[in-house]
Order: structure tokens, then sequence, then C-alpha cells
């Protein structure tokens, strides 16, 4: 469905003209930032068509019950607005109060029809990603997939890394991680990676881990962010670095990429959107790590604005790095026969399971330890064979069994922070009930399959 800035007002009875009784799943973009490829406006309408279809390959969700939405509040791209074959609005993009209003009445309608509905937001602009994740999280079943899914699988390859490197899962607290790319992506992998260093077990303890306890160098296109710079985006402000005992001398604000090579980081993550950043002079520089297995994420998508390749990465800082990316590579031979794994960190591990999980359980909203028990729930999801190989992620092919096991994780987890209302077949204090594997059968059992009944039986 299309709904348009021109449609304020009519938003409640066009959501009636939907044929479908029941619907589950909602994604919903604005365009404004589709992929690396920016403002599409109504043409970025494939993206929920195509996350709805992972919905159902992957958890099972009955495609009679998925719709796929574009919020049309017209397009800054200047080619579109020329285009005569162009669909949508031919209109510089609704700011400010002007565009809450239509995307707070798109989701009142949708909750008064369908208040069981999972609405996923997917390739807001930043702003917009941040200031409307905040503004319906507690008030609606959604999440945004860009700031959380995205975090999710990040940190769940975090974890894994930390595992590769052959320290303990506790050690986490000790990662120092470099970040470059501070967009909704970036800051909302910062903020999941955060939250998990504080929820690891010892570091409630008054005074042994708290807020201000600071293991990321986070860097934007004017280079490394500190507490210096000015008109400071409060998104960021928490991560940026300071003045004290914990501070790396002579890095200031700005410093390039090559300059902070003085951290010795044990991680390199990348969600730029530049292609190629992590050159060789960059890469190379990684062999100061303090890990003997140091980490590279190149997250950023599509392929060609990766921000390295795993050829680079296995050349340049060695064969024992670990490597991940966003965009899918092909595994490289190394010198000694082995495989050098480029592991694909794809949300398509964990949305399909967040989303599946909060259905099964009746979830109010979607909470962060709902979304923190989805990335430790993938991360252990590798035995310690496969990780000491350098594989962090499963195969795609596992994708329904890892969803119904990261589908229990978090309809578990919603249950525990009483947020389980329960859905038409099952109560929270059914569920409350369920020992672990029966919840992984459950969410199995509730998973469609695109079998059809025999019209002609045989005698």
């Amino acid at each position: 469905m299309y709904f348009s800035a021109k449609d304020k007002g009519e938003m409640m009875s066009m959501i009636y003209n939907w044929p479908a009784e029941k619907v589950d799943m909602i994604v919903v973009t604005d365009g404004s930032r589709i992929l690396g490829l920016g403002d599409l406006g109504v043409q970025g309408i494939g993206i929920p068509i195509g996350k709805l279809d992972v919905y159902v390959a992957a958890a099972g969700i009955n495609p009679q019950k998925v719709l796929p939405i574009m919020l049309d509040v017209g397009t800054n791209n200047e080619e579109l607005l020329e285009d005569k074959l162009y669909l949508g609005l031919r209109q510089p993009r609704l700011e400010g109060e002007e565009y809450l209003a239509v995307v707070d009445e798109f989701m009142e309608a949708v909750h008064a029809r369908w208040p069981k509905a999972i609405v996923q937001f997917e390739d807001f602009q930043m702003k917009w990603a941040f200031e409307t994740l905040q503004r319906y999280r507690s008030r609606f079943c959604m999440f945004n997939d860009d700031v959380q899914g995205t975090a999710g699988v990040a940190l769940a390859g975090l974890l894994g890394a930390v595992r590769a490197q052959g320290r303990p899962l506790a050690d986490f607290t000790k990662q120092k991680i470099v970040v470059v790319g501070a967009g909704s992506a970036g800051i909302g992998v910062l903020n999941m990676a955060k939250h998990a260093m504080l929820r690891m077990p010892g570091t409630h303890k008054i005074g042994e881990l708290g807020e201000g306890h600071n293991q990321f160098w986070v860097l934007d296109k004017d280079g490394l962010i500190t507490k210096s710079r000015k008109d400071l985006d409060p998104a960021v402000a928490r991560f940026a670095r300071g003045y004290g005992p914990e501070e790396v001398e002579d890095l200031h604000e700005g410093a390039s990429l090559v300059e902070v090579k003085k951290v010795k980081p044990h991680v390199l993550l990348g969600l730029s959107g530049v292609g190629g950043i992590f050159n060789e002079e960059v890469l190379k520089a990684m062999k100061e790590s303090d890990s003997p297995c140091p980490a590279i994420f190149a997250m950023s998508n599509p392929t060609t604005k990766a921000e390295c390749t795993p050829e680079d990465v296995f050349k340049h800082v060695g064969e024992n790095a670990v490597f991940a990316s966003g965009s899918p590579f092909s595994n490289v031979t190394l010198s000694n026969g082995r495989k050098g794994y480029a592991n694909q960190a794809n949300n398509m591990y964990l949305f399909p399971g967040i989303g599946l999980g909060a259905l099964l359980s009746g979830a109010r909203h979607i909470s962060d330890g709902m979304l923190h028990a989805a990335a430790e729930c993938l991360a252990s999801y590798i035995t310690d064979d496969a990780i000491r190989k350098g594989i962090l992620f499963p195969s795609i092919s596992s994708i329904r069994h890892i969803t119904a096991r990261v589908g229990a994780a978090v309809a578990r987890a919603a249950v525990d922070e009483d947020l389980a209302e329960g859905c038409s077949d099952l109560d929270p204090r059914d569920l409350r009930s369920m020992s672990e594997s029966d919840t992984v059968d459950y969410v199995a059992r509730k998973m469609w399959y695109p079998v059809y009944s025999p019209l002609v039986n045989d005698k």
C-alpha cells in the first residue's frame, strides 16, 4: 500500500481497503535511505517487499498476512523530481512536525485495525530512524531494522570475535573497538554493544563498569569524534572520546583512521558506506592490534560500498584475522591451504526471529532485552570448533532452524519481562511453563510452509 502526504486525514479509512482480514507483519519505509543508494522516493518499495519475502522464507509468516508499505512524503532527489515517469509526490520531503504527523496517523491507523501486527521500520534516514524509534517503541510493537536489526547481527559477530580470539565472553567489556561510520546503523551497533557490556556477568557491581566506561573510538567523515567537537549529535555524544586515563596519547579531534592505529584495537568495524575505505595502509596498521587475531567487519552494502574485501584482509592483516561483511563474498584459500572465511553478517539471521518471537508471544512492544536475547542466541549458535576456524555465522541453509531458535529466545525474553500477552492458541502462562526446547518446537510448529492440500484423493 502507498500512503502519501496528501492522504492525511484519510489513512484510517484507507487501511480498511486492504482485503486481508488479518495482517501479522508490516514493513514500512519512506524511501529516504535505501541501502547505499540514498533517496529513492516511492521507488524504494522493493525494500519492504523483499524484507517480507524473507519473513515468509525464513520465519514462515503466511504470505497472505504480510503488508509492505510506502510512506510518500516527497523526495529530495532532483533526478526523480525531474523524471516525467516518477510516480511519487513531486515535492521536497516533508520535515519536522509535518513529517511526524503523517507517520503518526499511519501508525494509529495500523494499530486500530491490527493491534497485534508487528511493524518493522526500514531504510529511514538517520534523523527519522532514531526519532520514530523513540517515539513509537513504547506505544506499539515495532522496531527499526537498520538501527536494531543490524546492531543485533553485528553484536553477535562481535561476541563471536571474542571467542575466535581465544578469550572468554566476559572479556567483551575489554575489547577495544574502532567504529567507522556514525549513521543510524553505526550508532545502533554502538548502543547495543554498550548495553551488552553493561549486561555482562559481574559488570553490575558498583564502580566496576559504568556508563562512563568507553571502549569505542568512533570516526565519521571528519575523523575521530571527541567531546571538543562543535554541534555534536546527542546520539553520538556518549561515545565521543574525552580526557582521562582511558584516552590514548596524541589522539585528537578529527584524527584520521590511520592515526587511530595507536589504539591497537581488537576490532575494526566499518559502517561507513564508503567502498574501500579500509585500504592497504589501514589494514596493515591492524597488525599492531593487541589481539593475535584482529577482527575486521566491513558491514556496508551493497558490495561496491564494502569497506574492504576478505582478500585484502587476509593479505594485509594476516591469515589469523577474522573477517565479516554485510555483503556476500567468497571464502579465500590461504597459503597453508585452509579457508579464510568470508562471514556474511546478514540481517536475515536476526530480524525474522525478532518479528516471529514478538508475534507469537503477543509482545506489547519490543524491548532491548528481547533484542539482546536474539543477538546472544545467534552468537551461541556457532560451535567452538567452528569459531576456532574463524566461522562467526551459520549457513543460510539453516535459516528456518536459526529463526526458530532466535524466535524462541525473543518470546522467552518477552515473557520474562512481563511484556507477553500471548496469541490466539497460547497465553503467557503456557509460554512461561515451557522449557527452552519446547519453546523452540512451538515456534517451529507455528511456521507456515508452502504445502498445498491435495485437490484429488487417490482411491
